[in-house]
């Protein structure tokens, strides 16, 4: 099954092509013909990835794989949710998110810091025809950043049972149990 996945991260296409394995061929927007990307401007992230995967699907006529995720906060009633990528008000500033973030929780005892990573995962396969996997990834939000691996909040998230952040795992410790990887496992186990 040939299939396009709505992005240009070349990590995530990578992963989820090992996720697929050799059963299906998966293409990054980079190799299909290019085409008006669409606004983010759902309110949940299973919009956002069926906005994405819709749009992917339309352009190039084949089945289209999108995600969209972002840390879902416990004291902040669920924000930054689908507004992670943009919460200091500049979309993809992981540092000025991260300081606002962190700003936001100062006064909140270590017990009540709770959050999630979350990633909906949609595939699009005909005009009205769709699926949407989601995962999280509980953990806690640190007082500081630590770690340089990873991107976004991965510097002040510590996965439940850990002691590291996720930016100071590995790929391969990362790729096992986050939020994306549990979300593109199911779908991948619904393609077959």
């Amino acid at each position: 099954m040939k299939l396009v996945l709505a992005t240009r991260n070349a990590g995530k296409i990578a992963e989820l092509r090992v996720i697929l394995g050799p059963d299906h061929e998966l293409l990054g927007l980079d190799e299909v013909a290019p085409f008006p990307e669409p606004v983010e401007s759902g309110a949940t992230f299973a919009a956002n990835a069926l906005i994405k995967a819709y749009a992917a699907y339309a352009a190039t006529g084949l089945a289209a794989v999108a995600d969209d995720s972002g840390l879902s906060v416990d004291a902040l009633n669920g924000m930054p949710g689908v507004l992670s990528a943009r919460w200091c008000g500049v979309h993809g500033n992981d540092a000025a998110n991260t300081a606002l973030l962190l700003g936001q929780l100062v006064d909140v005892p270590d017990a009540r810091r709770g959050a999630g990573f979350v990633c909906a995962a949609a595939i699009v396969t005909g005009p009205d025809r769709h699926h949407v996997e989601q995962a999280q990834w509980r953990g806690s939000i640190t007082r500081a950043p630590r770690g340089t691996n990873g991107f976004g909040y991965d510097p002040v998230f510590v996965p439940s049972g850990l002691d590291r952040t996720s930016a100071e795992l590995t790929a391969a410790e990362k790729n096992a149990d986050s939020h994306r990887s549990k979300a593109f496992r199911a779908l991948a186990a619904r393609l077959g």
